[in-house]
């Protein structure tokens, strides 16, 4: 069996760590590189790098946060936000980005998704997904959750692994910062279609969640923000819990 990832997310604005709920009353929590190297020691197998404010506001994004993180990091970095052409992600990759995550440019021209797998790698392309549930539907939304698109997630979800994405980094709009759990609906629905990995989002508060999604949502990997910045658990806490459930998880280092 293959092991899940946990992954630590970090979203930025202004050059500081922020957590929000539902995508709005964002609060401070602190240095991106601190934070960062911090849950790298606790055993998180990567990080993600949210710059949330970049898209909506039309700047390009933080490039030299990237840098100085990927001088201290030994495991895989992820960016998104602002990202618009296939120039930026080379620009990404250079600063030391391992992937990225491509989320309101690829819904304006999903062409971009192609053009960067054939570039760079499928493995470097993310393809990310904020919806909120619209009857018995998810709505994409793009521009940090503030743009409502004709878009119905599950379906872009297909086409965004047809393009070349080679992983689906899935956020459920409605549940970000509840720590009510993740939508296991959305998540399995979304995995049950793509042969690609799916990393489920939003509402993580306890271990208990985390399994729910492993298992009956059947993602590949959980992304935790707003319980690790709290302290409300650890990764290594989180680690050696799936395993005395018997899911496979890295040790940490490894």
């Amino acid at each position: 069996m293959l092991t899940r990832r946990v992954i630590a997310c970090l979203d930025v604005q202004a050059g500081r760590v922020v957590k929000g709920v539902q995508f709005q009353s964002l609060r401070e929590v602190g240095d991106p590189v601190e934070l960062a190297s911090a849950y790298e020691r606790d055993g998180a197998d990567e990080i993600v790098f949210l710059d949330i404010a970049a898209s909506a506001e039309g700047r390009e994004t933080m490039l030299d946060v990237v840098r100085r993180t990927a001088e201290r990091l030994f495991i895989p970095l992820t960016l998104g936000g602002g990202i618009r052409t296939a120039d930026d992600v080379e620009r990404a990759l250079r600063a030391g980005a391992d992937k990225v995550s491509i989320n309101s440019a690829s819904v304006a021209r999903p062409e971009l998704l192609s053009e960067c797998a054939d570039r760079f790698g499928c493995q470097c392309v993310v393809a990310s997904i904020d919806a909120r549930r619209e009857g018995g539907e998810w709505r994409v939304f793009t521009h940090g959750g503030r743009r409502r698109t004709e878009r119905e997630a599950v379906a872009w979800a297909v086409e965004c692994a047809e393009r070349g994405a080679g992983e689906i980094l899935l956020t459920s709009m409605d549940r970000d910062g509840e720590r009510s759990g993740y939508d296991l609906e959305l998540t399995a629905r979304v995995a049950r279609r793509v042969a690609i990995p799916v990393i489920a989002s939003g509402g993580a508060g306890n271990v208990g969640h985390l399994i729910e999604a492993l298992r009956q949502g059947e993602a590949d990997a959980v992304l935790l923000a707003g319980v690790l910045h709290d302290k409300k658990m650890s990764v290594a806490e989180i680690k050696s819990q799936l395993r005395s459930k018997g899911i496979p998880v890295r040790e940490s280092g490894t």
